[in-house]
C-alpha cells in the first residue's frame, strides 16, 4: 500500500508548508526595503499567530537604506518583527513553526530558539549559514522549500 498514513500526513504537511511559505512571500511585499524584502509568519495549530516583514521600528520613517544603499542599522528583520509582535499578544510561540522567505541570520536564530519555535521553513538561503547552524544545534527542525 503506497499511501501509508505517515506518507499522506507528510504530503499534507508539505502542502501546508508550501502555502504558508507562499503567504510569507506575499507578506514580504509590505516591506519598504529596496535591497531585499523578507516576510515571516508564525503558525501554531494551523493558525497564523503572528506576522512580520523587514523594516524600520514603529514610528520611524519607512526608509530602510541610507544614501549609499546600505541597510540602516536599526532595521528589524522579518523574524524579529514577528517574534516581538507575538510577544505583545496573548499568543505563545512555544512549539510553533516559523515560515520565512529567507533563512534566518544568527541574531534572529537566537530569538527563534528563545521563543520556543520548533520548526523553521524557509525558501531562500541567506548568504551566511551560521544562523542555520545554531538552529540545528538547538534541535530545531529546518526545511527549505524553493518557491
Amino acid at each position: 500500500m503506497s499511501n501509508q498514513p505517515s506518507e499522506i500526513n507528510s504530503q499534507k504537511l508539505h502542502k501546508l508548508d508550501l502555502r504558508y511559505l507562499q503567504m510569507a512571500r506575499i507578506w514580504a511585499d509590505n516591506s519598504y526595503c529596496k535591497r531585499r524584502q523578507v516576510g515571516a509568519l508564525i503558525v501554531k495549530d494551523r493558525m497564523i499567530i503572528s506576522d512580520g516583514y523587514n523594516g524600520t521600528p514603529s514610528g520611524f520613517e519607512n526608509v530602510c537604506e541610507d544614501l549609499n544603499n546600505k541597510t540602516k542599522p536599526y532595521v528589524l528583520h522579518a523574524e524579529a518583527n514577528a517574534i516581538t509582535k507575538v510577544a505583545k499578544s496573548n499568543n505563545s510561540s512555544d512549539g510553533a513553526t516559523l515560515y520565512v522567505t529567507s533563512s534566518p541570520c544568527m541574531e534572529c536564530s537566537k530569538l527563534i530558539i528563545q521563543a520556543g519555535i520548533r520548526r523553521v521553513v524557509f525558501s531562500d538561503a541567506y548568504r551566511l549559514q551560521d544562523g542555520l547552524e545554531i538552529l540545528e544545534k538547538a534541535n530545531i527542525e529546518l526545511k527549505q522549500i524553493e518557491i
